[in-house]
């Protein structure tokens, strides 16, 4: 573990009164076993690569997006979109949005070495929010919606009580 990651210190075991943080590191850089060393090293660089491929990703949904736009433009009635136009190009921005968050998920991994519940937790938030702008109520039966509402549900909940739970813990005397 890194010094400073913790309240408590292997000196003293017992936490400090004014507060307990609890984080952790998910894969800490040093490690005695020269293997897990080296399996460290080669999940960063797996990361790296993952990061590098998400720009990509992100690019070539700009790209898609500008395209599509501009050929729904174009095609007659000329510079008028239909409402299923504008709702396939707000799911195609969402889409992009969700990349660029993804992206930001690695990001943050690359550099603490933690995986962000949080932000993974908001990430998931935004792609079933994606999936309900993009739903069409004529093609979806209502079970299909209970439980997509379901699921907003539980990540809604599940965010909130991380979003209590990160807070630091303050000990009264």
């Amino acid at each position: 573990m890194k010094p400073g990651n913790s309240a408590l210190n292997k000196e003293n075991t017992s936490p400090n009164k004014d507060q307990i943080n609890l984080s952790h590191e998910e894969l800490p850089a040093e490690h005695d076993d020269a293997y897990i060393r080296f399996l460290h090293s080669v999940i960063h660089f797996s990361v790296r690569i993952l990061a590098g491929l998400m720009v990509l990703i992100i690019l070539w949904g700009v790209a898609d997006v500008v395209l599509v736009t501009y050929q729904r433009l174009m095609k007659p009635p000329f510079m008028l979109l239909q409402i299923g136009d504008i709702v396939a190009t707000f799911g195609a921005f969402l889409a992009v949005l969700i990349a660029i968050e993804i992206f930001i998920n690695i990001t943050v991994y690359i550099r603490r070495d933690v995986l962000p519940i949080k932000l993974v937790i908001a990430t998931a938030l935004m792609a079933i929010a994606r999936k309900v702008v993009v739903f069409d109520f004529s093609q979806v039966s209502p079970l299909y919606i209970f439980a997509t509402a379901t699921v907003v549900l539980a990540l809604g909940i599940t965010y909130w009580l991380i979003s209590l739970r990160s807070k630091p813990i303050k000990i009264d005397d």
